[in-house]
């Protein structure tokens, strides 16, 4: 192994310490910490960039993702974004305060709100993606693209019954 990181020591010193322990799943998921420390701070550059919080851009990204018109109910929203109505009720009324989204009367159910994409939201939220992805490329440079794929799966494997059990 010619390639040692700071988890290397902290699972040496727990060796040490407490033989009696198993501490392998710190070899894994010590590294998974740390690097999604790394991802939250490279987010927070490639949003702060467009003026973003990261919880803006995730429900600007997905009212983008839904494709045209860039629309979703608030309980929609909510789902999509794991937090509670009254979360959501707030964002969106800050994120309409700043022109990235608008309430509309939804045409099918006129009792109904959507929420909808402005075209300054979505040039906004298409930007930052650009950044984002900039900087997770970066992230994943000293990885061969096979080695790439092969992480995603074994990561998705990982987190496959947490989705599930979730959602």
């Amino acid at each position: 192994m010619s390639t040692r990181d700071e988890v290397d020591a902290l699972v040496e010193a727990w060796r040490r310490e407490r033989p009696d322990l198993d501490v392998a799943p710190l070899e894994v998921l010590s590294r998974v910490s740390r690097l999604a420390r790394h991802l939250d701070l490279a987010r927070r550059q490639a949003f702060e960039t467009h003026d973003l919080e990261p919880w803006e851009f995730d429900v600007l990204a997905a009212l983008r993702r839904e494709g045209p018109p860039y629309a979703l109910s608030p309980g929609r929203l909510l789902q999509v974004t794991l937090v509670t109505s009254g979360t959501m009720t707030n964002r969106i009324d800050r994120l309409e305060a700043k022109g990235l989204v608008e309430r509309v009367r939804d045409p099918d159910d006129g009792r109904s709100v959507r929420v909808i994409l402005t075209a300054d939201g979505r040039q906004r939220v298409d930007d930052a993606l650009t950044d984002l992805l900039a900087h997770e490329r970066d992230i994943l440079a000293a990885l061969p693209a096979d080695d790439q794929d092969r992480l995603a799966a074994l990561l998705r494997s990982l987190t496959a019954p947490f989705d599930t059990a979730t959602g």
